[in-house]
C-alpha cells in the first residue's frame, strides 16, 4: 500500500486525502489545529463554489452540508456612478446553483470524516526540518498549506507572476440579518459591486456555524479609502467600519444592512497577499523532493472567487495523476507533469483573475453593458465562473468579444 503524506488540512489537501482513501492509499494529513480549534477559530476565507467543483464533492460523498446551505442562483453586477447611484445593474442566472460553506465548518467536518474513513490525522505544526525527516517515511509528500514556512520551498515563477505586491486590500465580515435584494427577493445571488478606482464589494450568501448568513467582502485598491485595516480593529468595530464604507460607496447595499450583526465573535478578517505562481517541486534539506498543491503553487486574488474551486479541481487532477502512475516512483519529472496537467486548466483562471485587477478595457465595458440588455450575455459571463476556460475566446479577447456581441 502506497503511503502519502499531505501537509495542510484545507480544501485541496483534505479533498485529495479523502479521495485517496477510497482507493485504499495509506494517507496521513498533518494539520496545525484540531477540528474543534478550527470551528472555534477565526473565519479563514470567503468562498463561492460553483457546479463543477461542487460535483467533485458530491461524487465522493463530501457534500455534507448541501441540504442546509443556501443555494446561490446567480450573480449580479453593479457599477457605481459618480452621483452615488448605479450606472449599471443586472443579474445573470447560473445554470446550476452554487454554494458557500464556511471553511471552519467544512474543514473541521472533513477532518473528522477523514479519520472515520481510516485516514491518519496528526495535529502538529510542520517546519522544513520536520518535513525533511518525515519525508523518508512516505512514497509521496504533498504540501497543501498555502501559508507559513513551507511555502518557501517553492520558488516564485517570475514569468507567470506579474505582481510583486498585493493588488487588493481584503476585509470581510460574516453577518446575519442582511435584507434580501428588493429586485430579486427570492433569488439568492452573489452581488459583485464595482466602485471604479476604489475597489469592489461582494455580497455572498453562505452557510456558517449558526446557519445561513451573508458575507460582506471588500476588495480595496491599495492606498485608497478601502485600505484602512492596518490597526486591526476588534470585531464590532471591524463590522462598523465595513458598514460605514458600504454607506459611503454603495448606498444601495447599505439600505439592506439595517439589522446586520456578526454571526459570531470570530467572523471578521482583513489582510492581503500578492498573486503568485510558484514552481511546483520543492527541495528539502535531505534532498527529497515534495509537490506543492493548489494555493501553494497558484495563488490568485479572490476577486474572481476561484480559490476553493481551483483547490477542488487541483485535488481531482492530482488524484488522476497519482492513480495513473501506479507503483512507479513519484520523482521530480512526475511531480512536474502532475502540476503541468493542472496548470493546463489553472492558467485560464490566473489570466482572467489578473485581468480583472486592472482597469477594464473597452471591450469588457461593452460586454458588461450588453449583459444588462441581453440575458444570453449575462448568463455566459456568470457561468464562466464555473468554467473560466470559456473567457479566453471572448472576454479576454477584443476581437472575440466584438464577434460574439455582434452575433447576439
Amino acid at each position: 500500500m502506497r503511503k502519502i503524506l499531505i501537509v495542510g488540512a484545507g480544501q485541496s489537501g483534505l479533498q485529495l486525502a479523502l479521495m485517496l482513501r477510497e482507493h485504499d492509499y495509506d494517507v496521513t494529513v498533518m494539520s496545525a489545529r484540531t477540528p474543534e480549534e478550527i470551528r472555534s477559530g477565526r473565519v479563514m476565507s470567503t468562498q463561492a463554489m460553483f457546479h463543477t467543483a461542487l460535483q467533485t464533492e458530491r461524487d465522493h460523498g463530501l457534500n455534507l452540508w448541501e441540504a442546509e446551505a443556501v443555494g446561490i442562483e446567480g450573480l449580479g453586477v453593479s457599477i457605481a456612478g459618480p452621483d452615488g447611484g448605479r450606472a449599471l445593474d443586472w443579474f445573470g442566472r447560473l445554470d446550476h446553483p452554487a454554494q458557500s460553506v464556511d471553511q471552519r465548518v467544512k474543514m473541521a467536518g472533513w477532518s473528522e470524516l477523514f479519520e472515520e474513513r481510516g485516514g491518519k490525522l496528526i495535529i502538529s505544526g510542520v517546519t522544513t526540518s520536520d518535513l525533511s525527516s518525515l519525508a523518508e517515511l512516505y512514497d509521496l509528500v504533498v504540501v497543501a498549506a498555502g501559508k507559513g514556512e513551507l511555502v518557501g520551498l517553492f520558488d516564485r515563477d517570475a514569468e507567470r507572476s506579474p505582481f510583486s505586491a498585493p493588488q487588493r486590500v481584503l476585509s470581510l465580515a460574516y453577518v446575519h440579518g442582511l435584507a434580501p435584494r428588493p429586485e430579486h427577493p427570492n433569488s439568492p445571488g452573489v452581488r459583485f459591486n464595482i466602485v471604479p478606482g476604489v475597489g469592489e464589494l461582494f455580497v455572498i450568501p453562505a452557510y456558517t456555524l449558526s446557519g445561513n448568513c451573508d458575507i460582506l467582502f471588500f476588495e480595496g485598491v491599495p492606498g485608497g479609502p478601502l485600505d484602512c485595516w492596518d490597526d486591526h480593529p476588534a470585531p464590532a468595530e471591524h463590522l462598523g467600519r465595513i458598514l460605514e464604507l458600504t454607506r459611503t460607496h454603495l448606498p444601495w447595499e447599505y439600505a439592506r444592512c439595517g439589522d446586520v450583526e456578526l454571526t459570531d465573535a470570530q467572523a471578521t478578517l482583513a489582510g492581503g497577499y500578492a498573486p503568485v505562481v510558484r514552481r511546483p517541486v520543492g527541495d528539502l534539506p535531505s534532498g527529497r523532493a515534495v509537490l506543492g498543491m493548489a494555493d501553494v503553487v497558484v495563488a490568485n486574488d479572490p476577486i474572481t472567487g476561484q480559490g476553493s474551486n481551483s483547490a477542488a479541481k487541483c485535488a481531482v487532477s492530482y488524484l488522476a495523476s497519482i492513480l495513473e502512475h501506479g507503483d512507479r516512483p513519484f520523482d521530480r519529472d512526475w511531480m512536474q507533469g502532475a502540476f503541468d496537467r493542472y496548470w493546463s486548466y489553472a492558467q485560464h483562471v490566473t489570466t482572467w483573475t489578473n485581468a480583472l485587477l486592472g482597469p477594464p478595457p473597452e471591450h469588457v465595458v461593452q460586454i458588461l453593458g450588453a449583459a444588462s440588455a441581453h440575458d444570453a450575455v449575462a448568463r455566459r459571463f456568470v457561468n464562466g465562473f464555473d468554467d473560466p476556460t470559456d473567457y479566453q475566446s471572448w472576454f479576454l479577447d477584443s476581437a472575440g468579444a466584438a464577434a460574439y456581441l455582434a452575433s447576439v
